[in-house]
């Protein structure tokens, strides 16, 4: 397992943009396919993104195709998630998550991830 640490949460006004950052420790980062998982009110968590270990490979929500890219650095342990053309229905914690495997099989099932950060609040104002 790895330890997980969000950042990059704010506050913004809809049609900004925010970057936020998971630092994870441990030296297996690089192995784990990791995700993006955010959670609104009153509501179930949804997988936002999802990366393979070695960044070749990424899947989107649809709901925010074309405005959320996720990427990740594996020589500085650290996954990002920018998001544009923020929207008031994109807030909610954000939570980056880690988890082993094959990365087309489950990456949207929170319960197939096995490591979590503490979430970040985003709160996008109309």
């Amino acid at each position: 397992q790895v330890t997980l640490v969000e950042s990059g949460g704010g506050l913004v006004q809809a049609g900004g943009s925010l970057r936020l950052s998971c630092a994870a420790s441990g030296r297996t980062f690089s192995s784990y396919h990791m995700g993006w998982f955010r959670q609104a009110p009153g509501k179930e968590r949804e997988i936002v993104a999802a990366i393979s270990w070695s960044g070749s490979n990424t899947n989107y929500a649809d709901s925010v195709k074309g405005r959320f890219t996720i990427s990740r650095d594996n020589a500085k342990n650290t996954v990002y998630l920018q998001m544009n053309s923020l929207k008031p229905e994109d807030t909610a914690i954000y939570y980056c998550a880690a988890r082993a495997g094959a990365f087309n099989t489950n990456y949207g099932r929170a319960a197939s991830y096995n490591s979590w950060g503490q979430g970040t609040q985003v709160t996008v104002s109309s």
